[in-house]
């Protein structure tokens, strides 16, 4: 008899919900209420720059140390108090390197009157990139800025720099364009050494700017678009900070 009971006082409670709440509801995903506001939260979050984080702890740069083109020792000490943008890449990439390259030129010229802003390219086969090789690399792209070095050094370092210091994948593959593949992702640092990012529209950072994409691409494909244009108005809001 007390089960009866319970069913019924439970059917009732659930009967009064109905009448009370339900048409409120409904109304509200009539209007369109209840997915407007999700989608401002999200448009309002869309131009914010957020840390990079890592085991609940925001991502800092690692210390790294390397030869620049100029035979310069530089390390991460000598981009303290700078923006900067980090890429891995090599001399002798037939494919997305010369791309990268354009688009940091680009970069260059843009910030050429930030004191503050800065450019770090680390060659993944440091074996041939000497110094001398890098020099002759920046002189054939006019690479002109003193902020901007292009490193080698232990390929050991420079490789666990990339894949466990920035988690930017580059590795030795016979089979790929001159031997060797990496994704091609730029990073943005801020002043204190921080990674940081746009976040996308669902509130996510996309952690890393797809540097390989040509200007026609950056103006024109979906999903593509705007990577060299974002990371432009993004350096800009770090120099502001």
């Amino acid at each position: 008899m007390k089960n009866k009971y319970t069913y019924v006082w439970v059917s009732l409670v659930i009967l009064i919900f109905g009448i009370l709440f339900i048409p409120k509801i409904v109304e509200r995903v009539k209007s369109g209420a209840v997915v407007e506001n999700d989608r401002i939260n999200i448009k309002d979050n869309s131009g914010d720059l957020a840390f990079v984080m890592l085991n609940g702890k925001k991502r800092r740069v690692p210390s790294f140390e390397f030869l620049n083109q100029d035979s310069l020792l530089i390390s991460d000490k000598d981009y303290e108090g700078k923006v900067f943008v980090a890429e891995f890449f090599f001399t002798s990439c037939p494919s997305i390197c010369p791309i990268m390259t354009k688009n940091l030129v680009e970069l260059q010229n843009q910030f050429s009157a930030a004191e503050n802003f800065g450019i770090a390219s680390f060659s993944i086969t440091p074996d041939y990139d000497t110094p001398r090789v890098l020099k002759e690399y920046a002189e054939r792209y006019a690479i002109t800025d003193l902020d901007w070095h292009l490193m080698t050094g232990d390929k050991a370092k420079i490789y666990d720099l990339a894949n466990s210091g920035f988690n930017i994948f580059a590795a030795e593959m016979p089979d790929a364009p001159g031997g060797f593949e990496h994704s091609g992702l730029f990073a943005l640092i801020d002043k204190n050494g921080f990674i940081r990012s746009r976040v996308d529209d669902f509130g996510n950072p996309i952690v890393y700017y797809r540097g390989a994409i040509t200007e026609a691409q950056d103006e024109n494909e979906e999903g593509e678009k705007q990577q060299i244009t974002i990371l432009k108005e993004d350096i800009k809001k770090l120099l502001e900070e």
